[in-house]
């Protein structure tokens, strides 16, 4: 855990460092410099409520309607940005031909650039959470979000599409859907895991349901149409953003009214711990062949069993299952002690890793029905445990940025992996190699996150005993300055 154990003595606690030579108790001197503040001749003592220890999370109550809400805004943004495929056909129609190759190549870089906005955007959305918290970040976002869709709907030409639904909307998407992991934390810890994984069950809802949506609308109303229905979404968005409450009391950023200072607004105390640094690292680079089978599956069965193959059922298995997954391993995940829980992301990884290199190798499409069910089922064990894990590893005052740092990372390989086994395949004519190489980076960088239980077992014991020795030349200290009272006393008598 990056929170070490109280010191009482400030000047002891001050020079006790791990072996790396950071301060072991920077918590405490933070907490410290926010009791204490100077405004001109009077002297302002705030007391120190940052410890998350001394917080009693309320385990439900108003919570629960903060999970619904976030479970909306999970559901809403990556509902609509999973059923970009439906409205790609529309915008085919509505700007050219289906059968134009150079506009398809165009067209699919408006949803490519959307879903990595969101993700591109989330550590300057971290900021922003930190500084003007939750509830206005993530109203703000929506209604950013809410102005990118209906603007979208009044184009006419496929060049504005990538401003208004690539950078606008996704934006608002990406400052809305951050602050719904941020906010749980405030109102649960031991219920964390499975609350988490109801509230990304939301997107498999929507992913599974809106394409049906979609469709009957797209046929009823029309494209411009069908956007401005979806602008409802971003509506209801807003106002589930107005029941995030923050209860854990906000960072103390200097003086009233004063700008923060830098290191108040790019909190770089989460890089200090090693633990997250490996798990900030481990996860992306475990990601470049992650999504390769979610983005060529499809293809990769119209080559292998024929264009008339019921390939849709594959992802209605990985959706259905990728939500069971996020209910059971969520719950699974609090009744597993601290930093452990990593282990079902290592677990995840592995299995998916192992999955991809076993579509290449079925040869019959039950084979591959099984391959499906496995993967969504551990691809929600791997969602639904991100935010319990970056609590558990930096602790609730610093999880924000810790999580926009990551889903910044993220967005690299999310975008570069499956192009590269795109260009596998029109180079040897086949996916084989495209799966066979996507199996290893999850395997790699679950073995990566393994460390991290090890790496912060033995820091924790490191701080134990700096601590230790802090306490014993404390005692030695105040001896000596005893022993001359006594003297002088009995001197006296």
């Amino acid at each position: 855990m990056a929170e070490g154990t109280p010191v009482t003595n400030d000047d002891a606690a001050e020079k006790v460092r791990d072996p790396a030579g950071a301060p072991v108790e920077e918590k405490l001197a933070a907490g410290d410099e926010a009791e204490t503040k100077e405004n001109g001749d009077s002297q302002v003592t705030v007391p120190d409520q940052s410890a998350e220890g001394a917080f009693a999370h309320p385990e439900g109550g108003w919570g629960w309607l903060v999970m619904l809400a976030a479970m909306w805004c999970n559901g809403s943004v990556f509902g609509i940005q999973n059923a970009f495929g439906i409205l790609f056909l529309s915008l085919l129609r509505e700007f050219g031909s289906e059968n134009d190759e150079d506009l398809r190549f165009k067209t699919a870089w408006v949803g490519s650039l959307s879903m990595g906005m969101i993700f591109f955007c989330s550590p300057i959305v971290s900021v922003f959470t930190d500084i003007l918290g939750c509830r206005v970040t993530a109203v703000g976002g929506a209604a950013v979000g809410l102005v990118g869709l209906l603007a979208s709907s009044f184009v006419t030409s496929l060049g504005p599409m990538y401003f208004t639904y690539g950078i606008v909307f996704s934006c608002g998407c990406s400052f809305a859907y951050q602050p719904s992991l941020v906010i749980l934390g405030h109102y649960f810890k031991k219920r964390l895991g499975l609350v988490n994984g109801i509230v990304t069950a939301g997107s498999s809802v929507f992913t599974i349901t809106l394409p049906f949506v979609l469709s009957g609308l797209l046929d009823r109303v029309g494209l411009q149409n069908t956007m401005r229905v979806l602008c409802v979404f971003m509506l209801v968005l807003m106002l589930a953003g107005l029941t995030y409450k923050p209860l854990l009391p906000p960072k103390a950023t200097g003086a009233p009214g004063a700008c923060p200072p830098l290191g108040r607004i790019f909190n770089l105390n989460i890089w200090k711990s090693l633990g997250y640094r490996i798990w900030a690292f481990g996860i992306p680079a475990a990601l470049y062949g992650y999504f390769v089978p979610y983005v060529h599956l499809m293809k990769h069965v119209e080559e292998r069993f024929g264009e008339d193959s019921n390939k849709e059922v594959l992802l209605m298995c990985i959706g259905i299952t990728s939500a069971i997954g996020r209910l059971i391993f969520g719950q699974v995940a609090d009744y597993i002690h601290g930093v452990n829980k990593v282990y079902l992301q290592v677990t995840s990884f592995f299995v998916i890793g192992l999955m991809s290199m076993m579509i290449p190798l079925c040869n019959i499409f039950g084979g591959l029905i099984a391959v499906c069910l496995l993967m969504g089922l551990f691809d929600g064990c791997f969602i639904c445990i991100m935010a319990p894990i970056a609590f558990e590893l930096v602790g609730a005052e610093d999880v924000s940025q810790a999580i926009g740092f990551l889903l910044g990372l993220m967005s690299v390989p999310m975008t570069v992996g499956p192009p590269i086994a795109g260009f596998l395949r029109d180079r040897l004519n086949n996916y084989n190699l495209a799966f066979y190489l996507a199996g290893i980076p999850p395997l790699i960088g679950g073995a990566m996150l393994c460390l991290i239980p090890w790496v912060e077992a033995r820091s924790k014991r490191a701080k134990e005993e700096a601590l230790k020795d802090v306490k014993q030349k404390m005692l030695a200290h105040q001896k000596p300055r005893e022993e001359p009272q006594g003297k002088t006393g009995e001197s006296i008598l």
